[in-house]
């Protein structure tokens, strides 16, 4: 799919910003659509059928959480990547565990929102299987059979530091909870501690600098992303 191909819906209610998107995006050939309340957007989606939705968290006639609420209930899987504010981690945090892909904070570079779509997108394209080998910079993760290795050396991993790795590795380039990584790997426990303990560990394993990781990537007071390699 080529990106004159990709319909993409704005839905803000500040023109400067929806300027500012619309602008960049189109320099990129994306087709661009905008939505400047809860209403239209859910007329708009309707009409025009987009590919992914760039969502402003603060409509005035309805809250995002409650409209990406609405899509996910009547069963529409198109992407959706929030904007929000650099202070709302709970409004992130919520919007994720909503079915968001993704989100970028305001003020944010074109370079950074142009890339959150393109995972977005392609992350979509990828749900009817996993890759059988993932790799990123000197990172390998033959998810068959469970090999990991770094920079061409195997490593040996515990199961619940494979078993995060993997989960990372099938949503690569997505910003996934602590919540998330919870429910997937321990299934029965809230306590975030467990996962920033294997995190550590896992870290300790592939990283060169685990102080300064290159792959595991910290969004604070969100969760974690497995950083991808364009």
């Amino acid at each position: 799919m080529t990106n004159s191909n990709v319909k993409i819906l704005i839905v803000d209610d500040e023109a400067p910003i929806r300027k500012l998107l619309r602008v960049g995006l189109s320099t990129q050939d994306y087709s661009v659509s905008e939505a400047q309340s809860a209403r239209t957007a859910i007329e708009q989606v309707r009409i025009i059928q987009p590919d992914l939705i760039l969502l402003d968290l603060g409509l005035p006639d309805m809250s995002g959480h409650d409209l990406l609420r609405r899509w996910r209930d009547e069963g529409a899987e198109l992407p959706v990547v929030i904007l929000s504010s650099r202070t709302d981690e709970k409004g992130i945090v919520e919007a994720l565990e909503l079915g968001a892909d993704d989100y970028v904070t305001k003020p944010f570079g074109m370079n950074e929102l142009v890339a959150r779509i393109r995972v977005a997108l392609r992350h979509r394209l990828q749900q009817q299987g996993e890759r059988p080998i993932f790799e990123t910079g000197g990172l390998s993760v033959d998810l068959v059979k469970r090999i990991v290795k770094v920079d061409g050396n195997e490593v040996k991993l515990s199961p619940k530091e494979y078993e995060i790795l993997r989960v990372l590795v099938q949503h690569a380039g997505k910003a996934l909870t602590h919540r998330f990584l919870l429910d997937r790997v321990w299934g029965d426990t809230t306590d975030v501690q467990y996962l920033r303990v294997y995190v550590r560990q896992l870290r300790q394993k592939i990283e060169r600098l685990p102080d300064q990781p290159q792959y595991i990537m910290t969004e604070t007071g969100v969760g974690y992303r497995l950083r991808e390699t364009e």
